[in-house]
């Protein structure tokens, strides 16, 4: 499996999970030239910007350990260039979700980063 399609498929199960919960999916992989968001979903009037991250084993650490500051700083504009493209006035969250093993388990979730 290419990482790409393992991307995709992590990808895929957080949309699934967040289906689930309650949310309405508005994009997948949604990109501009600057910057990417995994997914973007709505729940009760506020958007939530989500990273995923995948690890296919325990020993390869948390995937929420590589929300770095830095990382943080991508999200956050993305997120503001999707709220400026869209003319979005309202609530909106970062969020980190946690996509594990050969199954893609949803393993944590960070919901207001």
């Amino acid at each position: 499996m290419t990482t790409a399609s393992t991307g995709q498929q992590a990808e895929a199960a957080a949309a699934v999970f967040l289906e689930r919960k309650g949310c309405k999916v508005l994009a997948r992989n949604w990109k501009t030239r600057m910057c990417e968001i995994d997914v973007i979903a709505e729940r009760a009037g506020v958007v939530y910007f989500c990273e995923v991250k995948y690890r296919t084993h325990a020993r390869q650490g948390s995937g929420l350990d590589y929300i770095t500051s830095k990382k943080l700083t991508q999200m956050r504009f993305a997120a503001e260039s999707w709220v400026h493209a869209h003319t979005y006035t309202g609530e909106y969250q970062l969020c980190a979700i946690e996509v594990s093993g050969p199954a893609f388990a949803i393993t944590a979730v960070i919901k207001d980063l």
